[in-house]
This record gives C-alpha cells, sequence and structure tokens, in this order.
C-alpha cells in the first residue's frame, strides 16, 4: 500500500514540475481566436486586460512620435481602445456578456493601467523625441 502512495506522489509531483517549467502550459494562444473555446472570467479577464495594456504602449507611441498634443487625444484613445476591446470578445470572440459582468464589466477591464501607461509612454516618447 505504501508503495502505491508513493508512486502517486512521485506521479503527481512529476506533474506539478512539468507545469511549473512550463512545459504544460493550460493556455493555447490558438484559443485567443477560436469563437468557440470556452473561457472561464478570470481567463478572459487576463486576455482582455493584456491587449489592453498593449493598446497603451502602441497608442502612446504613436501619439509621442507623431507628435499629438491635448485632451482630445486621451479620449480618442478610450474611445479607440475601449472599441477595439468590445470587438474583440463581441465579435471574434462571440462571448455571451452577461456571463462575465456585462459589457461594462468587460469594457472596464484594464482600462485605468493601460490608460496610466497610454500616458506614460506618450508623454516620454514626446518628450525624448521632440525636446
Amino acid at each position: 500500500m505504501k508503495e502505491g502512495k508513493s508512486a502517486k506522489s512521485k506521479h503527481h509531483h512529476h506533474h506539478q514540475h512539468q507545469q511549473s517549467n512550463g512545459h504544460a502550459s493550460p493556455f493555447a494562444f490558438s484559443k485567443l481566436l477560436d469563437p468557440d473555446a470556452s473561457w472561464d472570467k478570470d481567463q478572459l479577464g487576463d486576455v482582455l486586460h493584456w491587449i489592453r495594456q498593449a493598446l497603451g504602449i502602441a497608442f502612446g507611441l504613436l501619439w509621442g512620435a507623431v507628435p499629438l498634443v491635448g485632451a482630445k487625444w486621451i479620449v480618442l484613445f478610450l474611445v479607440l481602445s475601449s472599441a477595439i476591446i468590445y470587438s474583440y470578445y463581441a465579435i471574434i470572440l462571440k462571448v455571451d456578456e452577461e456571463e462575465f459582468g456585462g459589457h461594462g464589466a468587460l469594457l472596464q477591464e484594464g482600462l485605468f493601467a493601460s490608460l496610466t501607461l497610454f500616458l506614460l509612454v506618450w508623454i516620454l516618447v514626446y518628450s525624448l523625441a521632440h525636446f
């Protein structure tokens, strides 16, 4: 009996080790564009959060390099990033937003962090490139 438990324990430990070093990742990038994939609230929230951060960096680089100034560009960033996020979850993934707390919850995911990142990158690029 002890031998059976020991073998199970070794197998369990090996499985945990395999997951921790990244060989058995539970997340597949193909899922990002698959409307038939099933999402839990945390996974979808994480994906929307990181897409927003990438958008914040991209728009910040663009706005700073052009160079654009003024509050209207902040509003445009918020509108564009929200439209992209909405399009992603509603049109590409076709998720039922009510399962995830409604449009408000999904559209707020990562919003303030991305706004902060956007402003940081925009100001940094603008200042370094034009002064």
